[in-house]
């Protein structure tokens, strides 16, 4: 049954992150400052729109790599 421990702990942390997931996409609208830092980029033409959210992304990535850090410090 020990092997089974690794997939149990794996599966635990993978639901953990989904929830978290999901939490941020629920929660996305109603955070004021996400998708509208000041290194996002927005074109808008006549029919168009382009937005690129470069520093949203680098907050994303930084937040990120800072929980996965910490969950495999503990784990």
């Amino acid at each position: 049954m020990e092997q089974f421990s690794g997939i149990g702990k794996l599966l635990i942390i993978s639901g953990a992150v989904l929830m978290i997931f999901g939490l941020i996409i629920v929660f996305a609208g109603k955070i004021p400052f996400f998708g509208k830092l000041p290194g996002d980029l927005s074109f808008r033409g006549r029919n168009w729109t382009v937005y690129i959210p470069i520093a949203t992304s680098i907050v994303l990535s930084i937040l990120l790599s800072l929980g996965l850090y910490i969950i495999r410090r503990f784990f």
